[in-house]
């Protein structure tokens, strides 16, 4: 019989009472057994790292152990998976379109009007946040470069005053994904991932702004550049650009709406008559007839040169040019017998296209998580995430990019693009660190197309619609060489990423980024500008420097708080509002609480099915009050001596 296992403790048993807490935690016990010995650690968290690029597993049966039947109906399955998934993306680049379209008939004319103050877009930065206001209306680079386009072509603009609006559309165009990003609000590391790869756009357009802009105004480098190139080449009037993707989306967006993008460019270069028109196009076929007519003149001066002219009684008679419009077929949108104003079909449009927009978006990423497993998805990451074999890794940036900028090409606009990839890299499909040099190339492409378009122009404005074109990409490819070639200057990528941690934590801070970023901050900034250079310099330097102040203060708590002096070490001087998020998140939680409690007794409904599923769900999951909206400090579990 085997001898029992005597207990030797390393230390003395604790007493009762209050002197108890002297003695823990104990040491680890030792057991004499005929077993060999174990040696029992304390287990210790690992910290996951929330922007790991998840493991996409295979729950499924293996494709080796399926028989005959198995295989041809998974076969089957993910074709009609793969049709589905081709379906919802043609689903979701129309509903941008539609998207685009709601948001010009909500503010074209308004975008025209901005145009029109000719004083203000002297000053660059104002035309720097009319740029970005305009885009962010029309919801479309290629429409505010066009307006511009035609504002410098017909003499009411000049080219260098038209590259800070070129910079600013460069900006507004960015906003299309970060609303797509803000969908995937659902789950949280999704959300983080989604985020930061849609506002890593953002921060590029900024920080390449913050430097090219200044230097611009001072040197006139762009314009200087694309001068010289323009007068280097004897450039001809070519062929249009191609439009691939339109001829795909138009079978179904045209019969939802079809506009007259004409009528904001012609109230941008102050054409009266324009603000009586509809942007609702009703005729989509129509002929221009011209014929030469009889018509009086107040004296013999006023007669058409090489024309006849004679005189009847006491008027006096030429003849004239007149151009008549004869209507032959009116269009087939569901809208053209509609007796609405241009507001409320925008708003109609507007609240269709985002939630078909948010539907298709919710479907394609579940479509995406239940295709993207096992072997696929080993496959799927490995060619999009990873570089080429030492010493050509850097060759793998370099070709996203040119990827990036094909693709663009290809479906003829960058916010299509950047908002097709933004759920993918909420679900980990693709990293951070490649949507980076993707979402590059896109800026690249949508200047090529434009590029373009411009040598399609006529004659006479064919000059200024090119130069304008090379502007914005020689702007994007100094951006480029600013914050890419060197890892240590990919600042974008770390900003995202702060954003990213950020918005996760507090998810309504998502919204209030993009109302401060493309709203808020260029309409005060235009405010400024229209009271005058004196006030948007008094007010704007002093507001400059302190954000200066206090981004080197952050970095110096972080990197080298020594140097710094011992009451501004930390910010905990300031009281807690101006340093931290969490007395507003909640109120704002308060606030959002109030509204499910007294104004929606469906979401209150909702809120207890929800519950009742939680605390019967027996996985183990951080589960917080209100997790659309804040997530609260909770106390980290240590681990157990034995």
């Amino acid at each position: 019989m085997a001898p029992l296992a005597e207990t030797h403790p390393a230390s003395p048993p604790p007493e009762l009472g209050a002197d108890a807490d002297k003695h823990e935690p104990q040491t680890p016990t030792r057991t004499l057994s005929p077993w060999p010995a174990q040696q029992w650690e304390p287990e210790q968290e690992e910290e996951v790292d929330p922007w790991e690029l998840p493991e996409l597993l295979d729950t499924g049966v293996k494709w080796s152990e399926l028989d005959r039947r198995g295989k041809v109906l998974r076969v089957c399955t993910s074709v009609l998976k793969l049709l589905l998934l081709l379906g919802l993306l043609y689903m979701f680049v129309c509903s941008l379109d539609i998207l685009s379209s709601a948001f010009q008939l909500v503010g074209g004319k308004a975008a025209g009007d901005i145009f029109k103050d000719n004083a203000v877009l002297s000053n660059p930065v104002a035309g720097l946040v009319i740029g970005v206001l305009v885009t962010v209306l029309v919801q479309s680079s290629s429409t505010s470069s066009s307006i511009v386009v035609s504002m410098v072509s017909s003499g009411l603009l000049e080219v260098k005053s038209a590259v800070p609006i070129i910079m600013g559309a460069n900006i507004g165009t960015s906003v299309t994904n970060t609303i797509v990003a803000v969908m995937q609000a659902g789950d949280r590391n999704e959300f983080r991932r989604a985020f930061a790869g849609a506002t890593v756009h953002d921060f590029f357009n900024w920080l390449s702004v913050l430097v090219l802009l200044p230097l611009e105004v001072a040197s006139g480098m762009l314009y200087r550049l694309t001068k010289l190139v323009i007068d280097s080449f004897n450039i001809q009037t070519g062929a249009d650009a191609p439009d691939l993707l339109k001829v795909i989306t138009e079978p179904l967006t045209k019969n939802i709406i079809e506009l007259d993008t004409s009528v904001i460019r012609d109230i941008a270069t102050g054409d009266p008559a324009a603000r009586n028109k509809s942007l609702i196009k009703i005729w989509c076929k129509t002929e221009k007839i011209t014929n030469l007519v009889n018509v009086t003149v107040p004296g013999i001066a006023n007669c058409t040169p090489d024309a006849l002219c004679w005189v009847d009684g006491d008027l006096i008679w030429t003849q004239k040019n007149q151009t008549d419009t004869i209507y032959l077929k009116k269009c087939t949108h569901m809208f053209v017998f509609a007796d609405l104003p241009d507001l409320a079909v925008g708003l109609i449009l507007l609240a269709l296209s985002l939630l078909a927009l948010c539907t298709c978006l919710i479907l394609i990423v579940k479509l995406l998580n239940s295709m993207l497993k096992g072997q696929v998805a080993v496959v799927i990451k490995k060619v999009l995430n990873t570089d080429f074999p030492f010493p050509f890794a850097w060759v793998t940036g370099y070709l996203a990019i040119l990827v990036g900028a094909g693709m663009t090409f290809i479906v003829q606009s960058s916010s299509v693009f950047t908002s097709a990839i933004t759920p993918l890299v909420g679900i980990g499909v693709i990293s951070l660190e490649r949507a980076y040099p993707l979402t590059l190339g896109s800026n690249i492409g949508t200047t090529t197309t434009a590029i373009l378009a411009a040598m399609a122009s006529p004659g006479e404005t064919l000059a200024n619609s090119l130069q304008i074109s090379l502007c914005h990409f020689f702007f994007n490819i100094a951006g480029i060489l600013l914050w890419y070639p060197i890892p240590f200057t990919r600042v974008p990528i770390r900003l995202a990423k702060a954003l990213g941690n950020r918005t996760a934590k507090y998810r309504w801070f998502a919204g209030l980024y993009l109302i401060l970023c493309f709203l808020l901050f260029p309409l005060t900034v235009l405010g400024l500008s229209i009271a005058g250079w004196q006030v948007l310099v008094g007010v704007g330097v002093p507001v400059l420097v302190l954000a200066i102040f206090v981004i080197v203060v952050n970095v110096m708590q972080k990197r080298c708080p020594r140097f710094l002096p011992s009451f501004i070490r930390s910010w905990e001087f300031l009281p807690k509002p101006l340093h931290s998020l969490k007395p507003w998140d909640r109120v704002v939680t308060a606030g959002m609480s109030f509204c499910r409690t007294r104004c929606c007794c469906c979401c209150k409904c909702c809120r207890n099915e929800e519950k009742n599923h939680v605390e019967n769900n027996d996985r183990s999951l951080e589960m917080y009050d209100n997790p659309a909206l804040a997530i609260e400090d909770e106390a980290k579990v240590t681990a157990t001596h034995l």
